[in-house]
């Protein structure tokens, strides 16, 4: 059944693609104002790295600490602007600082935290030259480990007292696994990608599914994209909801109001773009093939899982490549998803909980659906599957607004399209984009 070109459809899909131009181009210009968890993750690895020096063999710190951490610490904070350095980075820089004239100067305030201003007065003891004989215990002050042992050792006290081995040793494997995961996973994921790219160039006539589109038009994926995703899911519902939902949990901690900001935001925006694809799709007749338009055929599972993971091995090396080129070419551009900030910020577990179900579930489900389900296959069948995929990647990576994260974005669009395409199916693309938010979800709780 064709969907007639009416001109109310008309009217409404240009006011749509007008105000998707205005609202991207105001979303894209912010996010470059918007502060980059680069570095802030870059400063955790290093502090990381500190801790874990002690529980290291000499023949693996050059490896994964690289030359001199505690100088490269030093120098990070140091390099943290006056008015941006908080009172816990302001302590450690002090500690660390060699020169008891730059030590007074950092000093020079007063800090709110107590436990902080105990350690304050031990280290403004010794520039006066009182010699520090003893320091409170790990139960007796509340100091996180990597500040108790760089607080002590700068007073001069045996490090038997200053490090916590235990905690060293568990810092180390944190460490040691969010280096390795990525490398692991990127050797492995080249090899399956050299080994497909010498599959497919040897065997030509290997043919893939053939791609059921439901038969709708471009003027119905502006509708879906720019009236349903972007005007209605990320702009009107959760204008609607979020402040109601800012006054019901006025009283929780802070974490867990963001987190839950974060969730039932991410569930309204799914709302209007769920209903305009139910309208669009129950005015058509039956695909007459396993599993409809859609195409989830979740069955076989196995075969989806092992789609799955090898897609997301494959697509590995190229996402970061491309994220490591726009930093050397441009630079760090910022505007990082504000969600990594709060993953990489909470300790809580229902908060974390809350962010996990939206990161790895919500979304990939919900804009597989969009993304590949639908537009994909309807581009495809109008411009064919070179320029589908490119464009509904493109689409996808320019949605979640963000400058510095469009180049990765754009690649990992184009993965989830070809997987799409390769295996006929939704599932294994779902679970794919899982893989990836996941895999991202832990790298950050491990620097955490």
């Amino acid at each position: 059944m064709r969907q007639s070109k009416t001109g109310w459809k008309w009217v409404l899909a240009l006011f749509s693609l007008l105000l998707t131009v205005l609202i991207w181009r105001q979303g894209l210009e912010e996010s470059l104002d918007r502060p980059s968890v680069v570095p802030k993750i870059s400063l955790r690895q290093t502090e990381m790295a500190v801790t874990a020096s002690s529980s290291l063999p000499e023949s693996l710190k050059d490896v994964f600490l690289g030359p001199e951490p505690q100088e490269k610490l030093y120098q990070a904070l140091n390099n943290i602007p006056s008015e941006q350095i908080d009172d816990r980075q302001r302590l450690l820089l002090a500690a660390l600082e060699n020169s008891d004239e730059k030590q007074v100067m950092i000093l020079k305030n007063d800090f709110k935290d107590k436990n902080f201003e105990v350690v304050r007065n031990y280290i403004l003891d010794k520039v006066k030259g009182n010699k520090v004989e003893e320091f409170p215990g790990f139960n007796e002050i509340k100091l996180d480990p990597l500040l108790y042992q760089i607080s002590c050792s700068s007073l001069g006290l045996d490090d038997k007292k200053c490090i916590n081995q235990r905690y060293n040793l568990r810092t180390a494997i944190r460490l040691l696994s969010s280096q390795l995961l990525p490398f692991l996973a990127s050797f492995i994921g080249s090899i399956f990608l050299i080994r497909y790219i010498f599959i497919f160039t040897r065997k030509q006539n290997t043919q893939w599914p053939e791609i059921i589109a439901p038969p709708l038009s471009i003027i119905d994926m502006i509708i879906l994209i720019s009236g349903g995703f972007v005007v209605i899911g990320e702009v009107v519902f959760p204008a609607l909801l979020i402040p109601i939902t800012d006054l019901l949990f006025n009283n929780l901690t802070s974490a867990l109001k963001e987190s839950l900001r974060v969730f039932i935001g991410y569930c309204s925006m799914t709302i209007g773009p769920l209903l305009i694809i139910r309208y669009q799709l129950m005015g058509l007749e039956s695909s007459g093939v396993e599993g409809g338009w859609l195409q989830w055929k979740i069955k076989p599972i196995k075969e989806g899982i092992f789609k799955s993971i090898s897609g997301w091995l494959m697509i590995m090396p190229l996402v970061l490549l491309i994220g490591w080129f726009m930093n050397e070419i441009i630079g760090d551009q910022g505007g990082s998803n504000p969600l990594l900030e709060l993953v990489l910020n909470s300790d809580e577990f229902i908060p974390l909980l809350f962010l996990l179900i939206t990161t790895v579930i919500l979304a990939p489900v919900f804009e597989e659906l969009v993304f590949r389900g639908v537009l994909l296959p309807v581009l495809v069948s109008k411009v064919g599957k070179i320029s589908g995929v490119l464009l509904s990647a493109l689409i996808f990576a320019l949605a979640h607004l963000s400058v510095g994260e469009l180049p990765p974005l754009f690649v990992l669009g184009i993965g989830l399209g070809l997987m799409r395409l390769s295996s006929g199916r939704l599932f294994p693309c779902a679970l794919m984009h899982s893989l990836w938010n996941g895999v991202t979800f832990a790298s950050l709780l491990l620097v955490a």
